[in-house]
């Protein structure tokens, strides 16, 4: 069923999304029968809860918990939650909830219609909303839609998601908004100045690439760069079977990028966008790039390898070189970077570095209104020292273990020397299980954070 809203319907049935304290209330708008089945149910208005009640012909309508203050505090999306309960039917909501809180429930809505069914048949909720009036619902279905196809990206297996098909999703998505693209691929990333996309690549029978896109003639430039290792082995620093199981993922920033891309234009936006994608594969075979071996990177510095499963930072820095030699209002990187990162906030939260601390608490603010949580890491000077291995300008994997989003970030900020505002979002782009209008699988992270905050952030 496509991410939408339902037209408006006379006929469609009431949804009462209420608190505990609002049971009673909305109970004596029932008539009796209607208020007593309720009660019989033992219906407390619950986080996610749902009772439908009857009418002369069938379903009359329903009523759904969004909890107590505690749960509330606890739980996103809960909308999304009574979806999948409701029976298939075209209802209509009374609720005192307004604003953003709303458009959060609504998104929740949206998001629980979202299944991947490329490989086995799955059913999704036949039931309908529509949208309530004054709110705008375009944009929560171009949200919605730039979720998802976030979500199918990170979420095909690398057999049919390898650098190629990267490419080809952001063709289509270049193709649906008369966007331009040029792809750099193989051997010509050396002949044109991108030896560390190369190198980690170079091992695949699946040749690299760099994917450039770019839309939109005025206003604002923004640039969104976002890695692409479509998988992940570790190259020759093997990764573990129980590490490399879930590696499809590692292309999460690029997928997150570009279901962010989808959502800006979709939203025509007033800005110049551009997007850059180091696509790759780190694999192993003869020519796999080895530990301790010295790149020349595309800014100029040498980077030592002391791991070669450190590459993501490494096919970044090419990318983000270029973004640096074209002036942008604002570049912003997004990566499936660390494991360091999921230590200190776990898989929910997506933990962002700022060269501006006004960027930074835009960030901060629009992730909390729109309920996509972010927190900010900072950019710690006296840990450069740590990215410095002596016999090169930098070391893509410090020895020690500690502080390792932190130390992978500043690597990062190395090649942003032109662009004073630079911020750098280290993902984890998974959900470990199911929750609220969020599957287990591919998630978008920090996107919609980004897309609430761009009004501020570039003046739009």
């Amino acid at each position: 069923m496509p991410l939408s809203f339902a037209a408006a319907d006379p006929a469609s049935l009431p949804l009462y999304l209420i608190t505990p304290e609002q049971l009673e209330t909305t109970l004596s708008k029932l008539d009796e029968a209607q208020a007593q089945w309720v009660r019989a149910q033992g219906f407390s208005a619950g986080a996610g809860s749902l009772c439908t009640f009857p009418g002369a012909s069938g379903i009359a309508g329903a009523v759904a918990g969004l909890g107590s203050e505690k749960e509330r505090k606890r739980t996103r999306f809960t909308l999304g939650t009574v979806r999948a309960a409701l029976p298939k039917g075209v209802y209509h909501l009374e609720t005192d909830v307004t604003g953003e809180a709303l458009e959060e429930q609504l998104l929740g809505w949206l998001f629980s219609g979202y299944v991947f069914d490329k490989y086995a048949k799955k059913s999704p909720s036949e039931a309908e909303l529509v949208a309530p009036e004054g709110v705008d619902a375009a944009r929560l279905e171009a949200i919605a839609a730039g979720e998802a196809l976030t979500r199918d990206l990170i979420n095909t297996p690398a057999n049919d998601m390898g650098p190629a098909e990267l490419e080809a999703a952001a063709r289509d998505l270049a193709d649906s908004y008369s966007a331009k693209i040029s792809v750099t691929t193989g051997d010509a990333l050396l002949a044109q100045g991108f030896p560390m996309i190369h190198a980690v690549g170079r091992a695949s029978p699946r040749a690299p690439r760099l994917i450039d896109m770019r839309w939109g003639d005025t206003g604002p430039v923004l640039t969104l760069v976002g890695k692409g290792v479509c998988f992940d082995t570790g190259g020759l620093n093997l990764k573990p079977g129980a590490s490399m199981g879930l590696m499809k993922k590692d292309m999460g920033g690029a997928a997150t990028v570009l279901g962010l891309a989808q959502m800006i234009m979709a939203l025509g936006l007033p800005l110049q966008l551009r997007v850059l994608i180091p696509a790759v594969e780190n694999a192993v075979d003869g020519s796999a790039f080895r530990p301790q071996d010295i790149l020349t990177s595309r800014k100029g510095l040498t980077v030592e390898i002391n791991n070669t499963d450190a590459e993501g930072r490494l096919v970044l820095a090419d990318a983000l070189a270029l973004a640096d030699e074209t002036p942008s209002d604002l570049v912003i990187s997004m990566a499936t970077l660390t494991g360091a990162a999921r230590v200190a906030v776990g898989p929910d939260i997506a933990p962002y570095f700022a060269t501006d601390a006004s960027d930074a608490a835009t960030v901060a603010k629009a992730g909390a209104r729109v309920a996509d949580p972010v927190w900010q890491l900072p950019y710690w000077e006296p840990y450069e020292s740590m990215i410095e291995p002596g016999i090169a300008d930098l070391d893509n994997a410090p020895s020690g273990g500690m502080a390792g989003s932190i130390t992978a970030a500043l690597f990062l900020r190395r090649f942003v020397t032109e662009t004073p505002r630079y911020m750098h979002f280290d993902i984890y782009g998974w959900n470990p299980s199911a929750k609220p209008a969020r599957p287990k699988g591919g998630v978008g992270q920090g996107a919609r954070a980004i897309l609430a905050a761009l009004p501020e952030l570039l003046g739009l």
